[in-house]
């Protein structure tokens, strides 16, 4: 039998995956005589490098993604944030991190709340089919219609579902690209979405 690879290994494989993709575009001021040609800039730059695929994170994501610790993980989104390369904003109960100067308002939110599986779903649900009732999302759903109900009111208090006339995404154009634009990241059901999206976007040439 094969050994199976330690904690160790693990976890510097995957540094090194996503830090692959953070020094890509490599960003000045990260680095300082104490971390440069360290573990700590390769942690940093797997850190970016994941939040490029996966903006939004929340922390206890990102450290268990990329296999770190708390204090680990607290250390170095602290200082990516200090030097600039990170934002972060509060939503609800999670601190969610993006690569900084990339998103809008509106797509950070839009990103937060992709993130949670339900509000997702509504949001998926009403990009699939605009008319569709909170009983029909229930049903697609498989939960109840209080449920969809709160999901919606939640969504409406942060700007991205209207309920002025039935249910409907704002912006929707900007949702269905982040959906497909970053759906591994998302879960099964975006990646779903992502391969027939071709069919929700609608393209009138002009005369």
């Amino acid at each position: 039998m094969s050994e199976q690879p330690s904690v160790d290994e693990e976890k510097r494989t995957t540094l090194r995956r996503f830090a692959a993709l953070g020094t890509a575009t490599p960003l000045v001021g990260l680095g300082s005589r104490n971390d440069t040609d360290t573990g700590n800039s390769e942690t940093r730059a797997a850190i970016r490098g994941y939040l490029a695929t996966t903006p939004g994170a929340h922390f206890s994501k990102i450290r268990d993604d990329l296999k770190l610790g708390t204090g680990e993980t607290q250390h170095h989104l602290r200082r990516l944030v200090e030097a600039g390369a990170v934002e972060t904003r509060k939503d609800g109960d999670y601190r969610r991190y993006f690569t900084a100067g990339q998103f809008s308002d509106f797509e950070q939110v839009a990103l937060g709340y992709l993130r949670r599986e339900t509000a997702r779903g509504v949001l998926l649900a009403l990009i699939r089919d605009p008319t569709a009732t909170g009983s029909d999302i229930a049903r697609a759903l498989d939960v109840s219609r209080a449920t969809v109900s709160t999901t919606a009111k939640e969504l409406d208090a942060v700007g991205l579902l209207s309920r002025a006339d039935g249910y409907a995404v704002r912006n929707p154009e900007t949702v269905l690209t982040l959906l497909v634009r970053f759906a591994d990241s998302f879960g099964e059901d975006a990646v779903a979405f992502a391969s027939e999206a071709a069919d929700f976007i609608r393209f009138e040439p002009q005369s």
